[in-house]
Order: structure tokens, then C-alpha cells, then sequence
């Protein structure tokens, strides 16, 4: 201690540029921090589970044939349908099955997509199962 006896009784400094800073912000000089940065997302993606896409019989694949064909011909009614379809995985082998809903709208022949109302795309080669039913119209 007697080596701080001439300034143990000085002003504590208070900076005239800077302002004081608060205690969550002091508190945060001190918080931990990612030594391997993308780490945590490294261990998410490898954990996150891909299903692999199941092969169709030629039965069913020739009934998803006719399905698409009647709804490509009820295009003008706009026919409210359910589809399943599979969607690949972005960044490793395998994706998930999709099940979506909605008002059939046009089927674009350029990228091979059908369209619904509600501006969903679904492509026709990855479609597993299609439902149709036609839309009640008002008088």
C-alpha cells in the first residue's frame, strides 16, 4: 500500500470526450464470446435431418400422370387442390416432403411449375401425390 500513497487521495478522472457508460454496457466488456465463430451453426446443420426421396411405383406414378392431366384441363376453373410434393435440400443430400394447399391458378410450361393463387410455385417433377376437387361456383 505504500506504494500508492501519493495518489490514494487524488479525484477519481472523469473524462471530459467521453460519455460515462452505463452498467450494461460495462457489464458487456466482460460478456463471453464465440472463440470459433460458426461453430454452434456447424453442429445445427449436421444435426438437422434430411429424408431421402422414396421411389414411386409405375402405378402410381401413371395415376400422378392422369391427376396432373385433369388438373392442366380444369386450368380455367381454378379447382382448389392439395399437393405433396419433395423438396431437396439446399445443402446435403436428401429434403422433406410438403404438403401444401391452395387455389390452382396456371401452369407455367417455361419452368415447369404449377402456380396457385396465393403465389406458391410447386414444381410437377417433384409432385408424390395430387388431390383436386372443384371449387363450388356463386350464382
Amino acid at each position: 500500500m505504500d506504494d500508492f500513497a501519493d495518489i490514494m487521495d487524488l479525484p477519481h478522472h472523469v473524462s471530459e470526450r467521453r460519455r460515462k457508460m452505463t452498467v450494461y454496457e460495462r457489464a458487456a466488456q466482460f460478456s463471453a464470446f464465440a472463440a470459433l465463430t460458426g461453430y454452434d451453426e456447424a453442429i445445427d446443420e449436421t444435426a438437422r435431418l434430411t429424408a431421402p426421396r422414396d421411389a414411386m411405383s409405375e402405378d402410381d406414378l401413371a395415376a400422378l400422370d392422369a391427376a396432373v392431366r385433369q388438373l392442366l384441363d380444369a386450368e380455367g376453373e381454378r379447382p382448389a387442390v392439395k399437393v405433396t410434393f419433395f423438396q431437396p435440400d439446399a445443402r446435403k443430400a436428401g429434403g422433406s416432403y410438403v404438403t401444401v394447399s391452395g387455389v390452382f391458378r396456371h401452369y407455367d410450361a417455361e419452368t415447369g411449375r404449377l402456380l396457385f393463387t396465393d403465389g406458391t410455385a410447386v414444381p410437377v417433377r417433384e409432385i408424390c401425390s395430387l388431390q383436386m376437387r372443384h371449387r363450388k361456383t356463386q350464382p
